[in-house]
């Protein structure tokens, strides 16, 4: 266990980035992201709570939701495990964010933007990007021209960055550093080179968390592994039913392993 707390668990994550207190952290970190593009000097957190549409939809839309002082729409999420139909659902929130731009009466149809920043942190599977940093917007098929930037979605897949401290060229790249190995680090890096980094230090220490804090993250921290396990298992569960129905049709077992992932010890006690 390092000396930081884990910021993906969900209580880290917004103590991090989703109070008032911390916003220049997460202005910090936008910037960053789209250096080069334009840059947010304020931005205002809005209500992360809404009204689900059917009582099987969960209440927290969004972990963080701002908007920017050019009135960008911003929606930060973080990911621990995959979920079925994640980009469509990703997708499908950022779109509610554009429909409830919409006023009633006389109204131009003039837009905001709004940007979708997902942190996914899990393994790639077959139908997730395949590297780092994939960023889409709606443009022309046969030019690639953007033909609207209104809707844009940035989704950071955290495996597949690989890069060392040492290896890190921006400051975009050190805060993915971070945020990757934070909760194994003893010292927080790249404190010389970005002052911001240190109030992350100060912010992420464990041992300066009050009680209460404590107790909140620790919460937060086993409600995660919680989660984690139960896909896991569910995942395992899968591959068994998987491996059972290639047994019934006499499927070789070096087949069965390639196909699930189980070894072949593991396939021959389903028999």
């Amino acid at each position: 266990m390092g000396k930081f707390i884990n910021p993906f668990s969900d209580w880290g994550f917004k103590l991090i980035f989703g109070q008032e207190i911390t916003k220049d952290l997460l202005i910090c970190f936008l910037n960053d992201l789209l250096k080069g593009e334009h840059t947010i000097t304020d931005l205002t957190f809005k209500d992360k709570e809404q009204l689900p549409e059917t009582k099987d939809m969960r209440g927290i839309i969004y972990d963080i939701y701002c908007t920017t002082d050019q009135d960008e729409h911003i929606i930060v999420e973080m990911q621990n495990r995959y979920q079925e139909h994640f980009i469509d659902r990703s997708l499908y929130y950022a779109s509610r964010a554009i429909v409830s731009q919409g006023v009633k009466g006389d109204w131009d149809y003039r837009l905001s933007p709004v940007y979708t920043v997902c942190f996914m942190n899990f393994n790639v599977d077959s139908k997730s990007p395949k590297k780092f940093r994939t960023d889409i917007f709606l443009t022309d098929k046969e030019t690639g021209q953007v033909f609207s930037d209104n809707l844009r979605m940035i989704y950071l897949i955290l495996p597949l960055f690989t890069k060392e401290e040492e290896e890190c060229e921006t400051d975009f790249e050190r805060w993915i550093y971070i945020l990757k190995n934070m909760s194994t680090l003893e010292r927080m890096p790249f404190m010389a080179r970005n002052a911001v980094f240190q109030k992350l230090a100060e912010i992420a220490d464990i041992t300066a968390l009050s009680k209460e804090d404590r107790d909140k993250y620790d919460e937060s921290i086993k409600i995660m592994r919680d989660n984690i396990a139960a896909y896991k298992g569910a995942v395992l569960e899968g591959k068994i039913e998987i491996a059972k129905n290639m047994l019934l049709d006499n499927e070789p077992i070096d087949k069965i392993s390639r196909y699930t992932g189980l070894s072949k010890d593991e396939i021959s006690k389903l028999n």
